[in-house]
């Protein structure tokens, strides 16, 4: 079955682009497109997309906002930020709302397919760059001591590489091994930390 995307964007272009090329992909349909954060939270929770791509910047409230109120409403839906900020405040301010991924808008049209992949999968993509930025924002505090010390070395080396921002598929093949076997290192980690997410366990893996 297609994987269907909703979109949240008030440039009226850059939205109806976005849509017609996410409609054009195969395994994909965007079943609706948004200016405001207020009929995305009327519209969103019926129509029950299978991803989300929000913008931060829209006219009255932020993509911040509305995320949070979406996963307030129905905890499921998978959120996958797509805006041009880029600072760590932002980013931080999205992940804890409840997105699943963070993008800048550049990104190249395969990586975002990339990424609506990963985040229905249950994955949390991240450009490297911005991954590069929540590594720095909680840098100083350093990784928890508590549960990540029952980490294995292979565990621990996958969670590195997920803090890095890669891609369950670029991990296995960065690692030499199958991608099935990263999904069950990954699960090993969520059971360990006590996360359901990989922004989660990006966050609590390096917060004290």
């Amino acid at each position: 079955m297609a994987k269907t995307v909703c979109i949240v964007d008030d440039d009226k272009g850059f939205r109806e682009n976005l849509a017609r090329f996410v409609d054009g992909a195969p395994g994909f349909r965007c079943i609706g497109t948004f200016a405001t954060a207020e009929e995305a939270l009327r519209q969103i929770p019926k129509q029950r997309p299978d991803v989300v791509l929000m913008d931060i910047n829209l006219p009255r409230m932020s993509g911040i906002e509305c995320s949070a109120r979406l996963k307030q409403i129905d905890p499921a839906v998978q959120i996958l930020m797509l805006t041009v900020y880029e600072d760590s405040d932002k980013i931080f301010q999205a992940l804890t709302a409840g997105a699943s991924g963070y993008l800048v808008k550049r990104v190249a049209p395969e990586k975002l397919l990339d990424a609506i992949r990963e985040v229905h999968a249950g994955g949390s993509p991240m450009s490297s760059h911005i991954a590069r930025k929540v590594v720095q924002f909680f840098h100083h505090q350093g990784p928890s001591k508590k549960e990540s010390e029952n980490l294995s070395p292979r565990e621990k080396e996958i969670l590195d590489l997920i803090v890095a921002g890669y891609l369950y598929k670029e991990i296995a093949d960065r690692l030499g091994i199958g991608l099935e076997t990263v999904r069950t290192h990954v699960q090993h980690i969520f059971q360990k930390l006590h996360v359901r997410t990989r922004t989660e366990a990006v966050v609590k893996y390096l917060r004290p």
